[in-house]
């Protein structure tokens, strides 16, 4: 079972909510077919990541994706050489004997020389961008100079003020405001429609509650919907518009209570991949999870194992699998 964020993410310009002035500048942008350097700023949930993708996708049509190339800098720079080494995109292009900061220069400029697809130029794009050093942005501030002919760089950060007025000064800024209460009530209101939820199993209180707790993130929002919707019972959604990993692990465990593994599996994957925690990280959010709402010790158990062997190098994907396949059976069955 996918998460509802993935599930109901938008493709294209019309599904971004609130951020009016902005589509219409990437639209004409990409009509146009004169993208500039872009220095894109906002909130958590506001739909830069969104947007940026609705942009290659106006531009490139189905060679979208073979046009653009994403880098999670926090990812990069907070991992380093472990990441770089495990990263497919990246692998064979890292050197060992090399820092993590001269790394990045070169896959960077490895990736800004590919030649467009049937296009004048493609787009590289720094998510987390204010996790880059000030060293990289510099090193990145050559490259656009040297790559502005068949390159569009692209940054994306909630923080517009890490950037380096070098590169600042070379993209054209665009801002993601919050999105209004309305529309995000409106959007989870269409969701459950979608997804056929009973009427009364997420009330109107519900929704008071869960909008606000939001403050303008969509993907928020709809993360705490889905928790809402999913769960047996009664839940204190005032208690669990905490973090958004820790929500997300919170549905792992609605999903094994209901004897869904594949949906349990898919929500840690989600933790791994879409949010980059490490396997550790992952098995502290599902303990926070469990202490929360299942006060049983075989789980606490199941988790201290699942940590001692991916500490001791075991794979993550298949400890943390494991994991979820010893509590739904030894808990849920």
């Amino acid at each position: 079972m996918m998460l509802w964020s993935e599930k109901y993410r938008p493709t294209d310009f019309s599904g971004i909510l609130g951020q009016e002035n902005v589509v219409q500048t990437l639209e004409s942008a990409a009509d146009e077919g004169n993208v500039p350097h872009l220095l894109v700023v906002g909130r958590p949930g506001t739909g830069k990541s969104v947007a940026v993708e609705a942009l290659a996708r106006r531009l490139y049509g189905t060679h979208w994706q073979e046009n653009t190339t994403v880098f999670p800098t926090a990812d990069i720079f907070e991992q380093g050489r472990k990441y770089l080494e495990a990263e497919e995109r990246f692998a064979h292009l890292y050197r060992k004997d090399e820092s993590v900061l001269s790394n990045f220069k070169h896959i960077v400029k490895w990736y800004a020389g590919i030649r467009p697809l049937d296009a004048a130029f493609r787009l590289v794009v720094f998510e987390g961008a204010a996790a880059l050093t000030r060293e990289a942005q510099q090193g990145l501030r050559r490259l656009m100079e040297r790559y502005s002919g068949t390159c569009r760089f692209v940054f994306l950060t909630t923080n517009g003020s890490a950037i380096i007025p070098a590169i600042a000064s070379r993209c054209l800024p665009l801002t993601f405001g919050p999105v209004p209460d309305p529309l995000v009530r409106q959007r989870l209101e269409e969701i459950l429609r979608a997804e056929g939820v009973p009427a009364g199993k997420v009330s109107d209180d519900d929704l008071d509650l869960i909008v606000p707790a939001a403050a303008g993130d969509l993907r928020r929002a709809i993360l705490l919907l889905q928790l809402s919707a999913e769960s047996e019972g009664h839940v204190d959604l005032a208690d669990t518009a905490a973090s958004e990993t820790e929500n997300v692990a919170a549905s792992a465990f609605g999903a094994l209570m209901k004897g869904d593994l594949v949906g349990a599996k898919a929500r840690t994957e989600a933790l791994l991949i879409d949010y980059g925690l490490t396997g550790e990280e992952v098995v502290r959010e599902l303990a926070r999870a469990a202490d929360r709402t299942y006060n049983d010790p075989r789980i606490a158990v199941a988790l201290a194992d699942a940590d001692l062997l991916i500490r001791r190098g075991g794979s993550e994907f298949i400890q943390i699998n494991a994991l979820l396949a010893r509590i739904s059976q030894e808990v849920f069955s």
